[in-house]
């Protein structure tokens, strides 16, 4: 798999802000994490980083639809992003 959106979760508008960002195949997003992708977004995009992205970079690694993450990851997904909304990243 060659192409972001041939991802679960990633549309073409997300796969075009993900490049900008120098994440330009599965592969590289795999290395960064769904985290560390998601720092990146939101750093870059900040009005376009809800915590939905962050699930679906999370269900775009796993392979599955962000809205099939088990809740534990959700919980984890959820307490980073709120420390970061805290912290106005």
């Amino acid at each position: 798999m060659k192409n972001l959106s041939q991802l679960p979760n990633i549309e073409k508008p997300l796969e075009e802000k993900l490049i900008l960002l120098g994440i330009n195949t599965p592969s590289d997003l795999n290395y960064l994490g769904s985290k560390e992708a998601y720092l990146r977004l939101r750093l870059i995009f900040p009005n376009e980083a809800p915590i939905n992205i962050l699930y679906a970079l999370e269900g775009a690694i796993r392979g599955i639809s962000w809205t099939r993450l088990r809740a534990d990851i959700k919980a984890d997904l959820n307490r980073f992003y709120r420390l970061f909304v805290k912290l106005n990243v």
